[in-house]
């Protein structure tokens, strides 16, 4: 696994509370936090589409499974109870991954170690193109969430040792050379 994956095969939708057994969510921004017509309109300049499921509905294409987005062919599967994170990490894939790889894709987006860094960097700069979200919170939400990274937090991460990841995405034309993404799949 990549230094900039989840810890483990099936992250954790609950946490321990502090003071007692008791189960309490992971505090990250889902999607019923934010406006679905800027996440439709964000993605569709990858020709991504948006399907929102029912709540309790297992989501199609989710490697993850839980409330985690999945991906089929070019839509994007999500519940009111996924994390942002998720969908942008997905979308991230999907933008990410070659053209014959999306031709198939079917909920295992796979991809190299190179690959996946670039996957979590997009998604960190894709958050301030959404209303209400920002790097900030994507960073502070990818390490609520259980991301793991060799310098301990996601924030680290991109500012200190993610140059690699930053290069392979402006090598695949996704982002330009300012770290703005280009809007563009990789080719």
């Amino acid at each position: 696994m990549s230094e900039s994956s989840k810890k483990a095969a099936n992250p954790p939708d609950l946490a321990k509370g502090n003071s007692s057994d008791t189960l309490h969510p992971i505090d990250v921004l889902r999607i019923r936090d934010i406006d679905m017509v800027d996440l439709k309109l964000l993605l569709q300049r990858y020709q991504l589409q948006v399907q929102l499921t029912d709540t309790g509905q297992a989501i199609p294409g989710s490697f993850w499974g839980q409330e985690e987005a999945g991906l089929v062919a070019n839509r994007l599967y999500i519940r009111p109870d996924t994390p942002v994170h998720s969908v942008l990490h997905e979308a991230g894939h999907y933008i990410c991954m070659s053209p014959e790889r999306r031709e198939q894709l079917d909920t295992n987006a796979g991809g190299d170690y190179d690959e996946e860094n670039g996957v979590c960097y997009l998604q960190i700069i894709l958050a301030d193109e959404l209303a209400g979200l920002n790097k900030t919170r994507m960073l502070a939400d990818m390490d609520q969430w259980g991301y793991t990274f060799r310098l301990g937090s996601a924030q680290k991460w991109f500012e200190l040792d993610a140059q690699d990841a930053r290069n392979w995405l402006i090598e695949k034309g996704i982002i330009d050379e300012s770290g703005k993404p280009s809007w563009k799949l990789r080719s």
